[in-house]
């Protein structure tokens, strides 16, 4: 790292520090600029590079992030959650909830109360697969070694849902993705949660062809953030849909395969059989 790096570093830091320190009272673009000692258009556009999102944008995650916290005590109402994270009204609040975790406040304070999600436990190549689906689409999938395991997990996010084992049919519409034959590949809905820069992220591992690699650096020049490798990494490790949404493909600049949420071990056999499988191998 130049020293110019380790310096703009050093001010994101202390950015990052202040808005957690005073994210209650929302301060202001010009407020956070000031406190590193930028411009508030030179700190915008270092922010975004470090951090991935912009400074506004970190702000909110910070906020929900309390008020979820707020919302999980028993006798939380929406108003506590509201004025525990400084944000302007419920409504305010609302919006975030749905944009970021694709829920109302008060269906994740209610544990997915009245939310149906079905589930199965899949075999693949690589071991046993827990998928989850609601009426919206795929919400998740994990390598799960056990079906109690995956519902024990699933549970613990939506302890109010109405979880229901999905029809036969489920099954086979997630394995024909493992048998490699891209021209007839079923479509499938996803129905995910996360910030906007994890599902441009996301969206962006769509795009990597099957038995072809890339790099967090590459990724980030791709979606024209040079800067924000790290950021696309914490993004890709945060991917809840196994080896559909392809975080798999992504190696580091060394060649080195790098970490998986799901085992270093189990992506080498994932690249090396999509390898063989495209070159005939």
């Amino acid at each position: 790292m130049s020293l110019q790096q380790n310096i703009d570093y050093q001010r994101i830091a202390l950015a990052i520090d202040y808005i957690q320190d005073h994210f209650q009272r929302q301060p202001s673009l010009d407020e956070i600029a000031a406190h590193v000692h930028l411009s508030p258009y030179h700190f915008q556009r270092l922010f975004t590079e470090w951090a991935g999102v912009s400074p506004k944008k970190f702000l909110q995650y910070i906020s929900l992030s309390h008020a979820k916290k707020v919302l999980s005590k028993g006798q939380a109402t929406l108003f506590d959650a509201v004025e525990a994270s400084g944000l302007s009204g419920t409504g305010r609040l609302h919006d975030l909830f749905v944009r970021i975790e694709a829920m109302t406040p008060g269906e994740y304070k209610n544990g997915g109360l009245n939310l149906k999600i079905t589930y199965s436990h899949v075999d693949s190549p690589f071991g046993q697969l827990f998928v989850a689906s609601t009426e919206k689409g795929i919400c998740q999938i994990s390598f799960s070694d056990s079906l109690a395991d995956g519902l024990h997990k699933l549970n613990h996010l939506f302890p109010n849902a109405q979880l229901l084992t999905a029809a036969p049919g489920f099954h086979d519409t997630v394995q024909s993705f493992f048998r490699l034959d891209v021209q007839n590949l079923p479509q499938i809905k996803l129905h995910l949660k996360g910030t906007a820069f994890q599902l441009q992220v996301w969206q962006a591992l769509l795009q990597i062809p099957v038995g072809e690699l890339d790099t967090y650096g590459g990724m980030a020049r791709q979606m024209h953030k040079p800067g924000a490798s790290r950021a696309v990494g914490t993004a890709i490790g945060s991917n809840p849909i196994a080896y559909l949404i392809p975080c798999h493909r992504v190696i580091q600049a060394t060649g080195l395969v790098g970490g998986y949420r799901w085992g270093p071990t189990r992506k080498q056999a994932i690249l090396g059989w999509e390898a063989a499988s495209r070159f005939g191998q």
